[in-house]
């Protein structure tokens, strides 16, 4: 086991409330260090056409992310998440699934997406069986230990993020099952299109609209919002009935055009903790999918 690995295990037994508190000093303590990072965050939030000041606590939200995960990832397969995170919406999620249709979560880097996964994965699960979710191994062996055992969770099912895993997600979805998409990852040269995300054009993924299009699955957007430290989180769902989502013969730059505009409304929704520094401009990477 790394030395890293050992570290995480021991955070992980200290209370989340802790881990956060520690995650506010980190986040303010990387912007007033990173002057790129500022100008990075600074760009994003003007572009988005938010005020500032709506922005300025996602700061210290983007330290929390990083001060959750050891938590988050390594914590107990027993300790659950009930008395952590409430959901909202939640009847939209249950009306999908009961009438057959498949769901898609279409969660993007707000709030902590990471709980709110488990959190959906734990509640549901029992009901609706795994959800599948598409997982690419960590490029760095240390890391690899720790992320495995945080897809690994009770009612958590990753495959790979190759054509074989995009089709065990399309079987899912027919058969009524549920996935999570992050919709705002930059995604290997291609596998998206050009298009606008607060005005600027951005490499956008085109599997989540295809996915909805081939399935008929119902696509929910959902944040997973921070509440004020030691409140725990709350899970918001909403539904996404965008014709295209159920047009194959949409273009797929069609299709990306709606789904950046549901993560500018889920944006909006909680401009104090979304990912601003996240560099939805940069170039994709090439990749071969096997």
């Amino acid at each position: 086991m790394s030395l890293v690995s050992q570290i995480f295990r021991v955070l992980a037994y200290l209370p989340l409330p802790w881990m956060q508190r520690l995650g506010v000093s980190l986040g303010w303590l990387v912007w007033l260090v990173s002057p790129s990072y500022r100008k990075i965050f600074r760009a994003n939030v003007h572009a988005a056409g938010i005020p500032f000041a709506r922005a300025r606590p996602a700061i210290a939200a983007a330290g929390m992310v990083l001060a959750e995960l050891p938590w988050v990832w390594m914590r107990s397969h027993h300790q659950n998440l009930a008395r952590l995170v409430q959901f909202e919406g939640i009847d939209h999620f249950e009306s999908a699934m009961r009438a057959g249709k498949g769901v898609i979560i279409m969660s993007p880097h707000i709030g902590s997406w990471e709980i709110g996964a488990q959190a959906i994965a734990e509640k549901f699960g029992p009901e609706f069986g795994d959800m599948v979710v598409l997982f690419r191994p960590a490029r760095k062996a240390w890391l690899e230990s720790l992320v495995a055992n945080a897809r690994t969770r009770p009612f958590l099912n990753s495959t790979p993020t190759t054509l074989s895993g995009v089709r065990t997600l399309i079987r899912t979805l027919r058969a009524g099952g549920y996935t999570a998409i992050l919709p705002d990852q930059v995604p290997p040269m291609g596998q998206g299109v050009w298009a606008p995300f607060f005005g600027r054009d951005v490499y956008t993924m085109t599997l989540l609209a295809k996915l909805a299009q081939q399935t008929g699955a119902q696509v929910i957007q959902t944040w997973c919002e921070r509440l004020p430290i030691g409140q725990g989180f709350c899970l918001h769902m909403r539904p996404m009935d965008a014709a295209e989502f159920k047009d194959a013969s949409v273009s797929p730059e069609q299709a990306a055009v709606v789904v950046n505009r549901g993560v500018e409304d889920m944006v909006r929704n909680a401009p104090g903790q979304y990912l601003w520094a996240y560099d939805r401009d940069k170039q994709p990477r090439t990749e071969s999918q096997a």
